[in-house]
């Protein structure tokens, strides 16, 4: 077998399915497996594997194992050549896994590949690709010197790579790694004594230690929804240290000016945060439009939003309105597919534009509006 992709879920059942949905499309006609490693969610995530995607293995926790061990068990069940590790809050256009497989078979010394990450409006996420977080370098992060002085301080964020270059990179995200099984069953899978957040950077960087180049593939874009993201508040600004040290402790036998910068760093952090004032309402968008031509379909959403519909055959259109107004795009996948529904995300991108998938064979909408929102699910019958 080829490829196996492994997807570990907890409690987010309606962007596991259209996640599917998007990798069974990106398979067809790779000898692959989808492995969905469920860790004891509340919701029915379960029962929607076993009716909508029978030929799924499903590996049901009966607690949850945490994001390490959840996948280490997913791989453990592998078949394939090469495993890549998902998240469930993602999706990836019909010819991703082609695309990412043939430049990884070009390479002779194959560590991970990451490929372009982007949120659910369309704007990429510089996590796509990063360096070793040094003390230094994860002092311009937590403080946001690296947005201030890219140039200089973008070590982090990995800046010698533009987001449309393919190279080197020392460190990728664990919402897309692709890599041979026998590699990382070799470094041994994730750290599963791993704090939240470095797990990935964990295993990026066991890889690099095995002499392996690990690389990230600008080629195909994979909407990362990041559904269960957590808020950047001071308890993220804490999970983030305490991450970071178990990083340096593991790696570097611990780091006095590690905990310097980042004490730093949160004091800082705090000081900017008195001075945000309050976070913004969203706004509804002023107008809707779906593009496709089932005028049943159109009429059900109007009932559902109780808002006008309107419908829309051609991308040039929403560019125009992109212009113009607030408005929420709304993707029907029976006739568009997830690469087009990708690059349209891409190309109409606007501070004034969201938009929404209706998956085939599904009866609700689903997207997210930041890449700190949580996400929304609409049912529409």
């Amino acid at each position: 077998m080829q490829l196996s992709v492994v997807i570990l879920n907890y409690n987010v059942r309606y962007f596991l399915q259209l996640c599917v949905c998007s990798v069974q499309q990106a398979l067809q006609g790779i000898d692959a497996e989808i492995i969905v490693v469920d860790n004891n969610s509340s919701d029915d995530s379960c029962d929607m594997i076993k009716t909508h995607f029978p030929t799924v293995t499903l590996i049901e926790n009966k607690e949850n194992s945490g994001f390490p061990k959840g996948n280490n068990i997913g791989v453990a069940a592998a078949k394939g050549e090469y495993i890549c590790i998902l998240n469930p809050d993602t999706v990836v256009a019909e010819d991703t896994f082609t695309k990412v497989l043939a430049f990884a078979k070009e390479k002779a010394n194959l560590g991970i590949v990451g490929v372009k990450l982007i949120d659910g409006r369309g704007n990429f996420l510089p996590e796509s690709k990063r360096g070793i977080p040094y003390p230094f370098t994860a002092f311009t992060k937590i403080t946001g010197l690296y947005k201030i002085f890219p140039g200089i301080f973008g070590k982090y964020y990995a800046s010698h790579l533009s987001a449309e270059q393919t190279g080197k990179v020392e460190i990728l995200v664990g919402a897309f790694m692709l890599m041979k099984r026998e590699l990382y069953l070799e470094v041994g899978g994730f750290d599963e004594h791993c704090f939240m957040y470095s797990d990935d950077i964990d295993l990026s960087y066991t890889v690099l230690k095995k002499g392996k180049d690990n690389f990230y593939f600008h080629e195909t874009s994979v909407i990362h929804y990041k559904g269960e993201s957590t808020v950047k508040d001071e308890k993220y600004m804490k999970r983030f240290r305490e991450a970071m040290n178990f990083f340096y402790k593991k790696h570097f036998g611990g780091s006095l000016l590690f905990s310097a910068f980042m004490k730093a760093g949160i004091v800082f952090f705090s000081f900017v945060k008195m001075f945000e004032g309050r976070k913004k309402l969203k706004s509804r968008p002023q107008s809707y439009y779906l593009l496709s031509e089932n005028e049943n379909l159109k009429e059900m959403i109007q009932a559902k939003l109780q808002v006008p519909i309107c419908r829309i055959a051609y991308l040039s259109s929403a560019q125009t309105i992109a212009e113009k107004e607030s408005a929420c795009l709304i993707f029907d996948n029976s006739e568009m597919d997830f690469k087009s529904i990708i690059e349209a995300f891409e190309l109409v991108k606007s501070d004034k534009i969201v938009f929404r998938i209706l998956a085939q064979n599904t009866d609700y909408l689903i997207g997210s509006d930041s890449s700190v929102d949580r996400g929304e699910v609409i049912l529409i019958c």
